[in-house]
């Protein structure tokens, strides 16, 4: 007999990568905390369609990526979103391997967001 464990489905940790999946709810709570960062990982022209309010820009694509995330500090806690979630996933993975340990990813990304 095989049995299951359930989890909660507001959030998953990807204890091998270093990063929390959030779905939008847990993501919104988690920006109503005070210090974090919250990242659009999306190409200057898909943000200029639109953003959360409040992001910091970093292409994920750009060949700057690896340098601009040299920058920053390693301590902050981030939220990490772009369209659909797989690159920010994709950058919370990199940024984990880079000694970054709070980072949070938008399961769904902007298209769950907007609930497009």
């Amino acid at each position: 007999m095989v049995s299951f464990l359930s989890l909660s489905s507001c959030s998953s940790v990807a204890q091998d990568k270093g990063y929390t999946d959030l779905d939008v709810p847990a993501f919104k709570a988690k920006m109503a905390e005070p210090g974090i960062v919250l990242i659009d990982m999306r190409t200057p022209e898909e943000t200029a369609e639109g953003k959360m309010e409040g992001a910091s820009e970093l292409d994920y694509e750009a060949a700057t990526f690896e340098a601009e995330v040299a920058k920053l500090d390693t301590t902050q806690t981030y939220l990490l979103y772009c369209r659909s979630g797989r690159r920010s996933s994709e950058a919370a993975e990199y940024m984990a391997k880079q000694g970054f340990k709070h980072l949070y990813n938008l399961k769904g990304g902007y298209l769950a967001w907007t609930g497009k």
